[in-house]
Order: C-alpha cells, then structure tokens, then sequence
C-alpha cells in the first residue's frame, strides 16, 4: 500500500509538472479578459498592477452549491461577464472577485442601459467578495482565518425512494453522494478556511444520519449480477448511516495563476446546471491533485486565434469500488472563448489501475497518450478506460442578452465525441436569463441521453461500464457522471423567480426512461420541486425543499410508486476574522 501510494503522488507530481512546463512561461498580458481585470474597480479604485490576474493571492473554491454561481452565471448570460467558463467548476472565491469586477465595469460603460436585474446581482456580489476584492487592489491577501459556515439540513422522506444511481437510478441527485433513505435524514455540518499569502487550508464536515433499508430480492439481485457482469450478491441490508464524513479537505497555493491544490475535492465538468456526464457533484468528493487556473491567458502564435483560454487537470483515486478496488482517475479539460459569446472546450478522462493492473510508469503514460483499444495491451502497460468529452456554449445573435445555449457530450473510448457523434451521449440546454414582462423570472431546459442511436442494446454496458471496470466512473456506489446513469433518456425544466440574488423560488421538473435491454421492464421516473431560499437576516440564510416523485420499476414493484422529500435547512455564515 505504502508503495502505491508513493506511485500515486509520483504520478500526479509528475503530470502536473509537465504540463507546467509546457506552458507559456508568461501569461499574455493583452488577454480582453486579463485587460479587464487590470482596469480600475467599479468604484473607481486603482487595482494593483500585479493583481491583474489574481496571482499569488491564495483563495478556497466556492462550493458547487453556491448562490454565487448561478449570480455570475445570469450577469454572464445578461451579457456583463465574458471571461466566465462555466464548464470548468468550482471557482476560487479570486477568480469569482475578477469576474464581479468586469461585470461592475460593464456596468459603468453602459449605466444608461444596464439593467436592474444586472444592477442587483452585480451589488450582492460586490458586497460577497469584499474581502477578495480588497485583496485584488493591495496584490496579496492577508493571514485570515474564517468559519465559513454552520448548517443543519432535516430532510423526510415518505415513501420508496430510488438510492442506485449505477442501476436504477436516484430520488436526490447532485448532492455530494450523501446517504439517504425512506424516514429522517439529517446532516450537520461545517465548513471553514485560513488564507496567508498564496496559501489556503480548507475543510467541510458534517455528521450525517440515514436509515437503514432492506435488502434486494434474489430476483433482483440476479438481474443486477448478469448486467454488471459481476457475481451475485448476498442479500445484504442497506446499512444506516451514523457517520462523520469529510466532504472537502484540500490545501493549495496559488502560484504563477495556478492554483495547486491537494486532497478531498469536487468537480463539475459542463456549462450545464442538472448533470455533467464526465464529472459532478453527484457523488462523494474524490481525494485528488488539481491544477487549474486563476484566470484566462492567450496561447502564442496562431493559437491566439483561439482567444482567452483556460486549462484544468486532475489526478486522483475512486473510493468503494469492488470490481476491481482501488482504481484510479485522472482528466484533463482545455476551454476556448474564440468570440465573447462563444465557449469551446474539450476533456478527457482516464480509469485505469486497481487490483489485477499494477500502477506502472508504462499504465500512466499509456492512459494519456494512447489512443487505442485496451483490449492489446498488458496488465502492467494497460491505459484502461478513456473517456474524451466535449461542450460548448453559445449567446446567439440577435438576442445575446436573454437566450444561451449550450451542451455537453461524451464518447466511450473515442478521443473526442466529434470524431463520432451517433456513439456519443448528449446533454443540451437553453437558459433563458429573464421571460418578457416578467424580468425576475428565468427558464432553463436541458435533455440528456446515454442510450446512443447508433449503438445495440449493450444490457448496460456501454457507457459507464467497461469489461475489466465493472463499477466504471463510480464514487463510493455513486456515479461520478450524470445522475441519468446508464442507457437512459431523460429531460429536465426549471425556473427560478428571483426576489433579490439571495432570496428565490425555484420550480424543478424531471423524467427519466431506462432502457428495458438494461432493466427488464424498463424504468420510468417523474418528479417535481420547489425550493425556496431566503436570507432571513445578514449572516443567516433559510431554505426548503419540497418533491414529489413517481417512478415504475417493474422488476422492483408491481405497481407505480410515489414518494414525498421534504427538506429543511438552516445555514449561518459568521464574519471573517483576521488574527
């Protein structure tokens, strides 16, 4: 174990590494984006010339459950922020400062015609990031130490739920892989942060309770063995939860607008707001080294064409997995802004290790640079399973300010889904940043499918399985990737009415199919929600969640079943404090 682990460390030092290394050693400094950011403030306070980019000034990532992304993303959406990448998540609390400084900016160029809805997000932005944006004008952010929040979260639910993302599918999506189950739920928790110079220490936990469920019938065991392709199962009970679980622990260190950093992270890989078919929050955190960057730079030469550009990259291990345990995970993601309005980006990822393939200096190289089939290669050489990934994001023309679309695909041991799109899987959206003469009201609709046309019935194992990788881009039993699983269909429509940027209602549809060649009988599900969030006082937010769901399994009930969730949450975030 102490070895692999050394080989581990090894190989995410040395990943990184040579993708520093082939960098520009200099960051163009006639970026728009990095021009933009070097402008005076909103208030019309000069910034400091090296605090352009945010460089050096360490920060935590914004947690992916934020009122602040869906804030930047409709200022972004309303035309006020171009140097966002909404497909490149979370974002240092620095990055999110530069990008409420352009929006301040665009704000002053165009005062006459800016709009209110702009003017209240750009305000309740401006006053979160007060500490960052102070940073940004001195260069360098100061020793601080914050307990960023304290929440307890009840949640009820009556009725069967679904709990089995890898085959039937889920009643909660997206939720960091916490447990659940039929009764009281309940989860309390923290999270805190100190910052000194480029340095960051940050850490969430939470207690977390959950029922216990009983097991799998023999006939539904039986049908869950013959499509993972795995050993029948003892008929073992779904234990309940009594557990203190850590869902963030990193340190990092801003250095050169790179941000390192090392340890129990999330990511969110898509411009879209229901699932990503790479990497969500819809499983546990996974320990990992990332490398992303603070702010966009411009490639050389003829790559300037491409525009202000962004790069990501992970290394790390998956947690819970029997078939084979201990695998391992790495990604890469490079994202493009050709135009203001337009977003490109490419992505792949690799699972590759485990018990039975030993991780080799040959394995690794192989899993980033070989673009053939694993089927040849040994044990000890093996790239295993590479995914390649592809999104976009367009403001079309005409009406740039009020409708974007965008999408998100991805393909099973092809280099890109380009290359063939009709095995790909697909996620498309349309967000609409305000209806007409209701300017507090948004829309967004997206559909997902990992049923491709082109391809047979696989009984499930096509997308997210792999003949050695038997609980493939899995997470401690979640799917890592998109809560629609494996060989489904599905949609889902939302909107939000927004009373101010912190206090909103938010309405939520879902249906979902699962291919009958996967689940005898096939699967259909159907949901609806509303959540209402409302900051009752500065520090102290309230929300709650109501859904009611429907779903038909015949392999797991006779007759169509429903179930009600209910939620409760209180959050309270305390001031920064600074020693």
């Amino acid at each position: 174990m102490r070895t692999q682990n050394c080989k581990l460390v090894l190989a995410a030092a040395l990943a990184l590494g040579v993708v520093v290394a082939r960098l520009p050693a200099q960051q163009a400094s006639n970026s728009p984006a990095l021009e933009a950011a070097s402008s005076p403030a909103a208030d019309g306070s000069p910034l400091h010339e090296t605090s352009s980019s945010g460089r050096g000034i360490g920060s935590p990532y914004v947690q992916l459950d934020s009122w602040i992304y869906p804030a930047l993303q409709r200022l972004a959406a309303l035309g006020y922020i171009t140097s966002e990448f909404a497909d490149m998540r979370p974002w240092p609390r620095i990055a999110c400062a530069l990008m409420v400084q352009e929006a301040g900016r665009a704000l002053d160029d165009h005062s006459a015609a800016s709009s209110t809805e702009a003017q209240r997000l750009y305000a309740a932005l401006r006053e979160e990031f007060q500490p960052e944006l102070g940073e940004l004008g001195r260069g360098r952010a100061e020793p601080a130490i914050r307990l960023e929040s304290v929440y307890s979260i009840l949640t009820g639910i009556s009725g069967q739920p679904l709990n089995d993302s890898y085959h039937f599918g889920q009643t909660i999506i997206n939720d960091y892989g916490r447990p659940y189950q039929e009764g009281f739920n309940s989860y309390n928790g923290f999270s805190a942060y100190a910052v000194d110079g480029p340095f960051t220490i940050y850490s969430q936990g939470e207690f977390q309770h959950s029922p216990s469920a009983p097991a799998y019938p023999l006939s539904v065991r039986q049908v869950i063995a013959g499509d993972d392709d795995n050993p029948l199962q003892p008929a073992t009970p779904f234990a309940g939860k009594d557990q203190f679980r850590l869902l963030a622990a990193y340190a990092a260190v801003n250095l050169a607008g790179w941000n390192f950093s090392f340890g129990k992270q999330s990511l969110w890989w898509a411009p879209n707001y229901g699932g990503a078919l790479l990497f969500s929050n819809n499983a546990e955190p996974i320990y990992m080294a990332r490398a992303s960057q603070v702010a966009p730079f411009e490639l050389p030469w003829l790559f300037r064409l491409l525009g202000p550009t962004e790069l990501d990259f992970f290394f790390g291990k998956l947690s819970g997995n029997q078939y084979p345990p201990r695998p391992l995970i790495h990604g890469e993601k490079i994202s493009f802004k050709p135009t203001r309005n337009l977003e490109l980006s490419f992505s792949r990822t690799a699972e590759f290790g485990g018990v039975g393939r030993p991780m080799t200096l040959g394995a690794i190289f192989h899993s980033y640079f070989s673009f053939e089939s694993s089927v040849g290669y040994p044990a000890s050489q093996n790239p295993g399973e590479r995914n390649g990934g592809f999104d976009l994001s367009y403001r079309i023309p005409g009406i740039r300010n009020w409708m974007t679309v965008y999408g998100d695909l991805m393909s099973r041991d092809d280099p890109n889904p380009l290359d063939s799109p009709r095995r790909a899987s697909w996620n498309p959206g349309l967000y609409l940043a305000w209806i007409p003469y209701v300017p507090r009201l948004d829309f967004r609709f997206e559909a997902v499918n990992t049923d491709p046309p082109s391809s047979p019935a696989h009984n499930g194992q096509f997308d997210y399985w792999e003949g050695f990788y038997h609980d493939l881009d899995t997470n401690k039993n979640n799917l890592i990737g998109d809560w629609i699983g494996r060989e489904g269909t599905g949609f889902q429509a939302w909107s939000t009415y927004w009373f101010s940027p912190q206090n909103t209602i938010h309405f939520g549809y879902r249906h979902a199919k699962v291919d009958g060649a996967f689940i005898p009988g096939g699967e259909t599900l159907n949901d609806g929600s509303v959540a209402l969030n409302w900051r009752v006082h500065e520090n102290v937010q309230f929300s709650a969640f109501v859904q009611y769901e429907k779903w038909l399994a015949p392999l797991l009930a006779a007759k169509p079943q429903t179930n009600w969730t209910s939620s409760v949450e209180i959050s309270f975030w305390p001031k920064l404090w600074k020693p």
